[in-house]
C-alpha cells in the first residue's frame, strides 16, 4: 500500500511539472516559515517516499499536501487512513462522560443516497438499503454510518403505527442484522424488550416478536391500533434484525406534519 502511495505522489508531482529539487526547495521554505525543520524534505527522502514506500511523518505529509495543492486527507487515504470514515469509527469508542464531539467538524464529504427508488412511499415502512438506487458524495457527516456492512436501515412509514408511541411514524431506524434470532426473556420494561425489523408478504414492519415452533407472533404496542399477527416463520415472515438505534421526531410525522393520534380499530 505504501508503495502505491509513493507512486501516486510521484505521478502528482510530475503532473504539476515539479522536479525533486523543486519539492525540496519548496519544503525548505515551508519549514522556515514554521520554524520547524521537520517540515523539510531533502532529495533522498523524497525519492525514498516515491520509490521505496517510506512513510512520511505528519509534518512531511502536510508539506507534500501544500506543495501538491492537495487536501492532506486525500494523501492519508492513499496510505490506508481514510478520514472520511472517522464519523463511523466514533461509535467504536464510547466514553462514559457526556462530551462535545469536535472530531467530525473536519469531515467535509461522505456518501449518502442521492437517488431513491421512485416507487418509495413515505406512508409505508421500508428498507432503506433496497430503495437506494445511487450513492453520491455530499457535505454531511455521520450519515457515513449507512455504509456499515453490519447494519441496515429502515424508515417507519407515516401510516405505520405498529409500535406507536414507542416508535413514531416517520422515524429512521438502525437494524443490527447479526441479531436476527428472536430471544425470549422477562423484560423489566418495554424499553428493554427487543424490537425487530420484519419483512412480510405485505411489506416491512417493526414490532415485538415471539416464536413458537414454526410460528412467529408479531406483537404491536398495547397503545397501537394495529392488531397482533401470527404468521409462518421464514415463509410468511423473515426477521431481518434487531432495532438498535432510532432517530425520530416527537411532534411531527414523516411528511413534516404534526402526527395525528391513531384511531383504534374495532375487531
Amino acid at each position: 500500500m505504501h508503495q502505491q502511495a509513493g507512486i501516486n505522489l510521484r505521478l502528482t508531482r510530475e503532473a504539476l511539472g515539479l522536479s525533486l529539487r523543486d519539492v525540496e526547495l519548496a519544503s525548505i521554505k515551508i519549514a522556515a516559515r514554521h520554524h520547524n525543520d521537520e517540515f523539510a524534505l531533502n532529495l533522498s527522502r523524497i525519492s525514498e517516499i516515491e520509490t521505496k514506500g517510506i512513510l512520511p511523518n505528519i509534518f512531511k505529509l502536510y508539506t507534500l499536501s501544500i506543495i501538491f495543492r492537495m487536501d492532506v486527507r486525500e494523501i492519508t487515504s492513499w496510505y490506508g487512513v481514510d478520514m472520511m470514515e472517522s464519523a463511523s469509527d466514533l461509535r467504536l469508542v464510547e466514553p462514559q462522560l457526556t462530551h462535545l464531539a469536535t472530531q467530525i467538524k473536519g469531515v467535509q464529504e461522505i456518501r449518502i443516497p442521492v437517488r431513491l427508488d421512485p416507487s418509495f412511499d413515505l406512508r409505508k415502512t421500508s428498507n432503506i438499503g433496497r430503495m437506494v438506487e445511487k450513492w453520491g458524495t455530499v457535505p454531511m457527516a455521520f450519515l457515513s454510518q449507512f455504509a456499515d456492512r453490519n447494519y441496515s436501515y429502515g424508515y417507519i412509514g407515516s401510516e405505520d403505527f405498529t409500535m406507536y408511541p414507542l416508535l413514531m411514524p416517520g422515524s429512521f431506524i438502525q437494524v443490527d442484522e447479526s441479531r436476527d434470532k428472536v430471544v425470549e426473556g422477562a423484560w423489566r420494561s418495554e424499553f428493554e424488550r427487543p424490537i425487530f425489523f420484519v419483512e412480510t408478504r405485505e411489506g416491512y414492519t417493526c414490532c415485538w416478536c415471539s416464536v413458537r415452533g414454526d410460528k412467529i407472533t408479531l406483537q404491536s404496542h398495547p397503545l397501537s391500533p394495529v392488531g397482533t399477527r401470527i404468521l409462518n416463520l421464514n415463509t410468511e415472515a423473515d426477521v431481518l434484525g434487531q432495532v438498535v438505534g432510532v432517530a425520530m421526531q416527537l411532534t411531527t410525522n414523516g411528511n413534516g406534519q404534526r402526527a395525528q393520534k391513531p384511531r383504534r380499530e374495532l375487531a
